[in-house]
């Protein structure tokens, strides 16, 4: 049968930490093609398309990225619902604009964790914002920004990227 497992877990080592280093966004279309590991279809070496632009932000502070997994025994279905929250601080004129242009839109966005993975969500449907503020604060300490919440649904969990942007295929783009 195709859904039986095919390998235990031991306990892993304390070594991991959480958090969020980067997120890249890659306008919905760009990518074309996918080529998966051989020996591991969870893990995408390359990608193909035309003008591979991965638009990088960097984060610091509270983001966060989970997945979570529906799974419905009289539908037959499971699918995955990955859910991005960003916080970026400081509003400019530039932002804005980017961030209405993600709200718009759709994108492809690659996740990458203070481990050192990188998961490409929204695959074959893009993730959408479905919520955020645009928030000056109260006070002097408060923050001054954009929140964005993003959401995908997928028929498999965000696949991890084996190798660098590069080598897989993007071109990153670094703001200013």
């Amino acid at each position: 049968m195709a859904c039986d497992i095919s390998l235990g877990r031991i306990e892993p080592c304390k070594d991991s930490v959480g958090g969020l280093k980067n997120v890249y966004f890659v306008n919905f279309g760009k990518i074309t093609g996918v080529t998966y590991n051989a020996t591991n279809t969870d893990v995408i070496d390359s990608v193909s398309g035309s003008s591979l632009s991965a638009y990088k932000y960097e984060l610091k502070g509270t983001n966060s990225f989970d997945q979570t997994i529906t799974s419905n025994r009289e539908n037959g279905t499971t699918f995955f619902e990955q859910n991005l929250k960003l916080t970026l601080k400081k509003l400019t004129a530039v932002d804005h604009k980017q961030i209405k242009l993600l709200s718009y839109g759709r994108p492809n966005v690659i996740v990458e964790d203070h481990n050192g993975n990188l998961f490409l969500c929204g695959l074959e449907y893009g993730m959408e914002v479905t919520g955020g503020t645009i928030v000056t604060g109260a006070t002097m300490g408060d923050m001054s920004g954009y929140t964005l919440d993003l959401k995908a649904m997928e028929r498999v969990p965000a696949n991890f990227i084996g190798t660098s942007l590069a080598t897989a295929g993007f071109t990153v783009v670094s703001g200013s």
